[in-house]
């Protein structure tokens, strides 16, 4: 009896937060209300210039992410004038949980549930109420030779991690990325090549029907870079060279 109880019980809890996450995910792509989208700073690798860059990041660092989403929703007919109002938290002095170098599916799964429990852990004493998505930046002094680490963004708890560089003139390609995996956090997919980086044809580039096709003006936000031909792409400075394209709207429900 007492065992019935336990395993009914659990379903229904199952249940509420399976409708609970799904309610969440379906509001936060009907476009019809602004979503709260907050960033926490930390000090990725210990630094002082990356302690003395953060210093200097404030909430205008970020307004290129609102401009750039309010300017593709509204391509894609959406009036709503702010659809991202970004906020600056305080910084976050641990580091989030690590994936690892070589992770099989039971670790992702495993380090999924730790990231979205780390996430509410550790910005309870400031979020009141809570943001619809966090996005924590791991930032970095800049190194030759230095390659950070792949960002994330997970749609199950609405959380992403993005490393990126202590430094003025990487603000703007900083901000892609943010971009990139704030999208992924409402469902858009990737659509590069995982190992080259290159993005993908058709879907991946900013311009598909242009001719000739290369070079593309543009970066698609989920491709994430400007291809300049079919086996070359360069990253691109900010946010006014990119867009949102097809595939992506559809998916974050821009358009059927």
């Amino acid at each position: 009896m007492f065992k019935a109880i336990r395993i009914t019980l659990l379903l229904l809890v199952l249940f509420f937060v399976a409708v609970s996450t799904w309610l969440t995910e379906a509001r936060s792509t009907d476009w019809n209300n602004s979503l709260w989208l907050k960033i926490y700073p930390i000090n990725g690798d210990g630094s002082t210039e990356s302690a003395r860059y953060i210093e200097t990041v404030t909430v205008d660092s970020f307004k290129g992410i609102e401009t750039f989403v309010a300017r593709e929703t509204a391509k894609y007919g959406h009036t709503l004038a702010r659809p991202v109002r970004v906020e600056l938290g305080t910084p976050i002095e641990e580091q989030p949980p690590s994936l690892g170098s070589s992770p099989g599916t039971i670790d992702v799964m495993l380090w999924s549930l730790k990231i979205r429990w780390w996430a509410s852990r550790i910005t309870s004493d400031q979020d009141d109420p809570a943001p619809d998505v966090r996005i924590f930046v791991r930032y970095h002094a800049p190194r030759s030779a230095f390659v950070l680490e792949n960002s994330v963004g997970m749609q199950k708890g609405m959380v992403g991690v993005v490393n990126a560089f202590a430094a003025r003139r990487q603000a703007g390609t900083n901000n892609v990325v943010i971009a990139h995996e704030f999208l992924h956090t409402l469902g858009a997919t990737d659509k590069y090549n995982l190992a080259n980086g290159q993005p993908d044809i058709p879907a991946g580039i900013a311009e598909p029907d242009r001719k000739p096709r290369f070079p593309q003006r543009f970066a698609e936000i989920m491709g994430g870079r400007i291809a300049i031909s079919e086996s070359d792409a360069m990253v691109p400075k900010s946010l006014k060279y990119v867009v949102i394209g097809a595939d992506t709207a559809r998916e974050i429900r821009l358009q059927e």
